[in-house]
């Protein structure tokens, strides 16, 4: 099972080895369970001291708020980069943003974990879970919300604010229930924001549901 695809590194504080060990927490946690995660043992698998691992990390607690932090980072460049490519499309834009989220947390158990804000018995992170999980609803409306709003479409602050929730919410509900394919998912996903956003493009859905 793939953890951590090529992504954008997310640039966060700390010294060189914060990332490794980060890298190394969430390797071990969707390997063995949140409960096997120790400073001991993520300092052997970077191969620094503890010591190190601690003053790059603080706690535990501060330790899963930053792989938490680095996950829900590679799920929001995901979707500036697709915006990035469609500069004169919303639809593709869409289109792209959807596919690649859904590709992304595909076999990234640790990312539906953060969406769901559950992670089986591992009480211990379920609160930061739960927390996070409110943050990235927040943090994609508020970030879609700039994007759409480039393109002009013909909806109010309010009706804006309504079409991009439900975009996002069912796109973490395909996240954690997948009924198809990403590329036919998003195709769909494109074809209904489009009559949601009162777009013109040129999109229709592709994909029956009958193929």
């Amino acid at each position: 099972m793939t953890i951590m695809r090529e992504a954008p590194s997310v640039s966060v504080t700390g010294g060189p080895y914060r990332q490794p060990i980060v890298a190394a927490a969430i390797e071990l946690t969707v390997r063995s369970g949140w409960s096997s995660v120790t400073m001991s043992k993520l300092a052997e698998i970077v191969g620094v001291s503890r010591q190190t691992v601690y003053n790059e990390l603080g706690s535990k607690s501060q330790l899963a708020e930053a792989m938490i932090s680095h996950e829900l980072g590679r799920f929001l460049s995901v979707v500036q980069e697709a915006f990035e490519r469609h500069p004169d499309d919303l639809v593709e834009a869409i289109h792209d943003a959807v596919r690649g989220v859904l590709e992304l947390a595909d076999d990234n158990l640790l990312l539906r974990a953060i969406v769901s804000a559950t992670h089986g018995a591992d009480t211990e992170l379920l609160p930061l879970l739960t927390i996070r999980a409110g943050s990235l609803l927040s943090e994609a409306t508020v970030m879609l919300r700039g994007r759409v709003r480039a393109y002009g479409p013909p909806l109010d602050a309010a009706q804006l604010d309504v079409a991009i929730d439900v975009v996002v919410r069912t796109v973490l509900s395909h996240i954690m229930q997948p009924s198809d394919t990403p590329a036919r998912t998003a195709d769909a996903l494109a074809w209904m924001a489009s009559r949601v956003l009162g777009t013109s493009t040129t999109r229709s859905l592709r994909h029956r549901p009958q193929d």
